[in-house]
């Protein structure tokens, strides 16, 4: 499901016909309908998003990408990406990380890595749901 048919769901389980939110936003009659890729623009997006009450990424991925677990190998290249970001900002070029001239604590380093690490997972996650949605889809369980 493309986020075109995401919001037109969405408008239909809240009994908001389409032509009220298109009115409401200042879009022209019939915009969300004519959108053939299925993607809003992303200033777009966020007014629709807000306009709903969601999200903008249950908008662009449902929950789709919540249903979907990473392997192994996903882990082993999520922590070898990781372990080369916090090695390029321990030793690289413009190392150390400062903030405001002032080096980051090895603590707050810590922080920083566990986000980068939160936002590595997410990316994977979001990115097996966009580029091989059929394989990555989760399976109804036989009843």
């Amino acid at each position: 499901m493309n986020s075109v048919e995401r919001v037109k769901q969405l408008c239909k389980e809240r009994k908001i016909p389409i032509s009220k939110l298109e009115k409401d936003l200042g879009y022209s009659n019939g915009y969300i309908s004519q959108l053939r890729k299925g993607v809003f623009p992303s200033d777009r997006l966020s007014d629709i998003s807000n306009y709903l009450g969601v999200k903008t990424d249950f908008i662009m991925f449902g929950d789709e990408a919540n249903d979907v677990e990473l392997t192994s190998r996903d882990r082993r290249d999520i922590a070898k990406d990781l372990d080369r970001i916090m090695n390029e900002m321990a030793i690289g070029e413009d190392a150390p990380l400062c903030y405001n001239g002032v080096p980051i604590p090895e603590t707050k380093l810590e922080l920083l890595r566990q986000a980068i690490e939160v936002a590595l997972e997410d990316a994977k996650k979001r990115n097996k749901v966009t580029y091989r949605p059929y394989k990555n889809k989760p399976r109804k369980k036989k009843e």
